[in-house]
This record gives structure tokens, sequence and C-alpha cells, in this order.
């Protein structure tokens, strides 16, 4: 078997080196403060069941959708799914995609054009960035959850034909959010297109969890949202929410959407019996109880300073130094709890953290000995 070329073994051996060699791993069966699983509901046995007897009574058994959704793959559930989210989202359309990933790259690449402009906060997600990187507009990005910055490049280029002004409600390693009001009084006067990632949000904020554009009812002013199911709807594939006609430019011109199969009957029924289970259930006040009560404790315990502030289910305690924070989370998972370390350079070097996910499953000892144990770990190092 041939080998991998020398400057892709070198890379390896330096991440190696640099103890940020990534590796998958098993399930732990240690206490979840780590999955993105914030209401429960990937385990949820009412989801599993509905998704299957709605198969059922759809008389749907095919295992996959069997092509794109422009040949043969746009079966029944795509437009009964799409049509419903809309509504929960008080969205014009809905286009569903097979990730957020995909969302993400199929938008950017596709809708801003040569002599556009995208403005991005310095740290949205990679998805972004790398439909960014695809797209013929010129980028740049500005300080994070930074008014003035991004105030100063919108007045730099207030000639140019179409700005973009792209951020994220919830930012996924720091679990805090922009001022999502300011942002858009910005966008309107100097005539920008905003667009806000929801991937964090949908579950927790906003009525029944359609998310914090919903909450502030800032529908009209936002030009697309992108939203996705791994989250806290604990199944898989996203959406891009907004007006008739750019679903139908969607449709297309975006390339992850057009060249790549659909997804099976039963991710969307499993979509479907998530958002149903969403208006009714009661976990999502149990998770806000708990953030609450993970926040208090963290002030108890002196650890406040330690953590980026967030009022979301993400919580992320700075410790710099790779070697550092690994150790501080293999002693935690030793102590049962799944706890992971964020290393560099998935974050910036002097940033590496441990990122909590809180979720409404989580008891409230389970929340006071992780923390217990980890003011006893931080205090460690120094």
């Amino acid at each position: 078997m041939n080998d991998l070329p020398k400057r892709l073994k070198s890379k390896l051996e330096l991440r190696e080196a640099n103890s940020t060699l990534r590796r998958l791993t098993d399930p732990s069966g240690r206490i979840d403060f780590s999955s993105n699983d914030y209401l429960g509901f990937s385990k949820s046995d009412t989801i599993f069941k509905g998704a299957h007897q709605m198969l059922l009574d759809h008389k749907m058994s095919q295992n996959g959708a069997s092509g794109s959704r422009l040949l043969t793959g746009n079966h029944g559930l795509y437009g009964e799914v799409e049509e419903m989210i809309a509504k929960f989202h008080k969205s014009e359309s809905a286009l569903i995609f097979n990730s957020g990933y995909d969302a993400n790259l199929g938008f950017f690449s596709s809708v801003p054009q040569r002599g556009d402009i995208i403005l991005y906060d310095e740290f949205c997600h990679a998805s972004i960035r790398d439909g960014i990187q695809l797209s013929n507009a010129k980028s740049y990005k500005f300080k994070h959850n930074d008014l003035c910055d991004l105030q100063n490049l919108l007045e730099r280029h207030s000639e140019c034909v179409e700005v973009y002004v792209v951020t994220e409600s919830v930012f996924s390693m720091d679990g805090d959010t922009p001022d999502l009001n300011a942002i858009s009084e910005l966008g309107k006067k100097h005539r920008a297109h905003l667009i806000i990632d929801e991937a964090h949000a949908i579950g927790l904020f906003g009525t029944k969890g359609n998310g914090i554009v919903s909450e502030l009812q800032l529908e009209d002013a936002v030009f697309a949202r992108i939203i996705t199911f791994g989250k806290g709807l604990g199944c898989h594939g996203a959406a891009i929410l907004g007006s008739a006609n750019l679903k139908q430019y969607l449709v297309n011109f975006s390339r992850s959407f057009i060249y790549t199969t659909g997804l099976p009957p039963h991710s969307l029924a499993t979509i479907k019996l998530a958002y149903l289970e969403l208006k009714s259930t009661l976990s999502i006040e149990k998770l806000q109880q708990n953030i609450k009560y993970f926040k208090n404790e963290m002030k108890t315990l002196g650890l406040e300073n330690n953590f980026i502030r967030s009022n979301s289910a993400i919580h992320c305690c700075v410790v710099p130094g790779n070697e550092i924070i690994k150790n501080i989370a293999q002693k935690l998972q030793h102590k049962g709890f799944d706890v992971k370390p964020i290393l560099s350079p998935t974050v910036a070097e002097g940033q590496e953290r441990l990122r909590f996910c809180l979720h409404s499953y989580n008891s409230e000892s389970e929340i006071k000995n992780v923390l217990i144990g980890l003011a006893t770990f931080v205090l460690w190092t120094k």
C-alpha cells in the first residue's frame, strides 16, 4: 500500500508534536457535558417511534432518496416538512439541505456575486468561512461582536453593489450572542443583507425554541437564516430560511444542494417529529433552569472570571495551553464526566478551553460535581 506523500506525513507529524492531532473516539458512557443534544431529542423514544409510524402512514418503505432532489430524490415529505419549518420560524420559505455545512457552503458560494462584499464576524463557523472562500465576492472580517468595527467596514464599502453581513446568534466555540438588534439597525442604515446562523439557538431561545431572530421579531430584517437540526433537535440536516425568490435561486445555483443525493425519508420524518416534540416539550424550561444553576454554581466556586460570558447552553472555561487543558479534561473524564478540550488551531493559540454543553437531562448534582472538580484542577494549574 502506498504511504502518504512526504508533505502530508510531515503535517501529521507536526500535529503529533504539537499535541494537536485529532483522533476519533468511541462513545464513553460518561455523564454528558459534551454533545450538542441540548434537549435530549437524539435519544427520544417518542421521536424514534413516531418517525417510523409516519413512514408507515405515508406508505414510504424506502431506505434512501434515490437521487438528488432535482432528479428523483424530492419525495413527498420534503414539501410537507419545509412548509412546517417555514411556518414555525415565521419565514416565507424554507429549503432543506443535508447538513449545516452543506447549507453554509451552498449559500455563500452562490449568493454573493463578483463585486459584492461579505462582512463576517471573525469567530464565524468554519462552514461559513469555507463557503465564503468559494465565493467570487470579496470578504472582510470584523472583530468579534464589535459594532464599531462593523460600522467602519460598512461605511468603507457603502458604494458596493451588494453588501452581506454575516454573524451567528449563538457562537459555537464561545456560546455568546451578538447584539442582533443593533446589527439589524446597522444593516438597515447601510442597506446591507443580514445573514444569521442560528445553529446553536434553535431549541433554546424564542417561543418554543424557534430561535433568537424570532424572539427579537427580526424576521423581516434578516435576508437569510441558517438553521440546523443536529443540535437542539437531535437529528440531522439543515435549512435556509428566506424569501420564496431566495429559495428558487438556491435550487438553481447552490451546488451543494444540486449535486447531492437527497436525505432519506426517515430523516425527514425524524425532523418533523422533532419539531412536533419541540412545540410540546418541557425540556426547554428544564434546560434554562440548568443554565441558570450552572452559572450560579460557577460564581459560588469563584470560576466566573475563567468563563466566557454566555446565556446559551455552551459555556467555555479558558485555560491557555493545549497540554494543560488536555490534562484538566482527562482528570474530569477520569471522574466520569464527558468534557472535551478545545485546542488550537480550532481556537486561537492562548484561547484553549474546556467546552461545557448543558442539557435538559443533566441533574443539578452532576452540574455541581463537575464544577467542583473543575475548580480543583483550575486552581492546581495556578
